[in-house]
């Protein structure tokens, strides 16, 4: 039985087929925004649901360094995203970078031991991040497509952080803002069915189906 969505969800033309809170629904990734100011205690507040994010030994290895479109280097943010990025994402209200530590903490005299969960907890940082930017009535569109030198340089970042993503976000506009050949693109994505992606006992054998 799918569970019932409020309105705005269900334009979003997704239905999930189990019961979940509206807000995993109602979260995508758009690319029209409205060009506005968001006052910077709504970002310390994506930020600091962030900052919640589970962790493996909770070492947090996430990092964002940030900047509101009212910032006076607003504008060298967005020269660190690729050109097709940044002719959408600079109509955006706040864009953040994601950093994780590859390393953990030393421990006593011990050096330092490199991580194999940095990435998979800074994802875990992100999402939260998103859900809370839904949950306050904006959108935020991760991207990979970013000029990952200019980024380390520019913003200072150390060896031993990589460099993840960068995010944008703002309030949703019309598809007509876009550009040309983004446009007919401002559509939510689908997902795979759940029997596809969650699987009882073990990974199924194709060669059985």
């Amino acid at each position: 039985m799918n569970a019932p969505l409020p309105n705005n969800a269900a334009q979003l033309h997704r239905t999930p087929t189990h019961p979940v809170d509206p807000v995993f629904v109602e979260r995508w990734s758009p690319r029209a925004f409205t060009a506005s100011a968001m006052p910077r205690a709504e970002l310390m507040t994506m930020l600091e649901a962030a900052r919640w994010a589970p962790s493996a030994y909770n070492i947090q290895p996430w990092r964002f360094v940030h900047a509101m479109r009212q910032d006076a280097h607003w504008d060298d943010f967005v020269g660190l995203l690729d050109p097709f990025n940044a002719r959408w994402a600079r109509n955006a209200s706040a864009l953040i970078f994601l950093l994780s530590d590859r390393f953990m903490p030393a421990r006593e005299s011990g050096p330092a031991t490199p991580s194999s969960t940095h990435a998979f907890d800074a994802g875990a940082a992100w999402a939260q991040l998103a859900l809370q930017a839904t949950m306050l009535g904006y959108q935020a569109h991760a991207m990979a497509g970013i000029v990952h030198d200019e980024v380390r340089t520019k913003l200072a970042v150390p060896d031993n952080f990589q460099i993840e993503i960068a995010i944008a976000v703002g309030r949703q506009a019309s598809p007509a803002s876009l550009p040309d050949g983004l446009r007919e693109r401002e559509v939510p994505s689908t997902r795979l069915a759940l029997d596809q992606i969650a699987f009882a006992g073990r990974f199924p054998d194709p060669a059985l189906d």
